[in-house]
């Protein structure tokens, strides 16, 4: 630092212990009821009502368990910050079957920056060890091929990546439910976005 300027400083993995800063609940650590990251539809949140699940494997197809994924989204009206809902949340891959989890309502569509609406989709976050630097997808909603279709991003992706960024739907009880699996490398690797 002898010309005055900071350095940065080396890169590091989100490690073994990222569950006990970031989800407590997953360490073992006591949960206070307001650390539900994972329910972001409360009893007064407007608009239907959906799981969203899903599981995340590493270049080997193997299940990375522990993981913790953040989730940011509208609301089912297509905007962001409403003062009812949350449109962020966080859940921890389950140790056991390394599955994720949120329940939510299905977001409304939400204009680019040049205005064109995009179809409903929910932002994804993946922070795990042997991550330098946290991994952001998409996930569409596989009951929405109109939508999906004229969507501009989707659009961006090769056709035979896009499938990697549209979730299965399948009815589940009280809400649907939309699995997405994601994959870090391999032959069927995510689509990442750069932000």
């Amino acid at each position: 630092m002898a010309d005055g300027k900071l350095k940065e400083t080396p890169s590091q993995t989100a490690g073994p212990y990222v569950h006990i800063g970031l989800v407590p609940g997953a360490a073992g650590l006591p949960v206070r009821s307001q650390e539900r990251l994972d329910v972001l539809a409360g009893a007064d949140t407007e608009g239907e009502r959906i799981r969203i699940e899903g599981t995340i494997h590493d270049g080997a197809g193997d299940l990375v368990r522990d993981a913790v994924v953040e989730i940011w989204q509208a609301d089912s009206e297509g905007r962001f910050g409403a003062g009812w809902f949350p449109g962020w949340g966080r859940a921890a891959c389950d140790f056991d079957t390394g599955q994720w989890a949120f329940e939510t309502v299905k977001p409304g569509p939400v204009p680019d920056v040049a205005g064109t609406l995009q179809a409903p989709h929910v932002t994804l976050l993946i922070l795990a060890r042997g991550i330098n630097i946290h991994l952001q997808t998409r996930m569409y909603f596989g009951d929405e091929g109109a939508a999906n279709e004229a969507d501009p991003a989707l659009a961006a992706v090769s056709p035979t990546l896009r499938r990697t960024l549209i979730s299965e739907v399948e009815a589940g009880p009280g809400s649907t439910v939309h699995r997405f699996a994601i994959h870090l490398q391999g032959e069927r690797e995510t689509v990442f976005f750069d932000i």
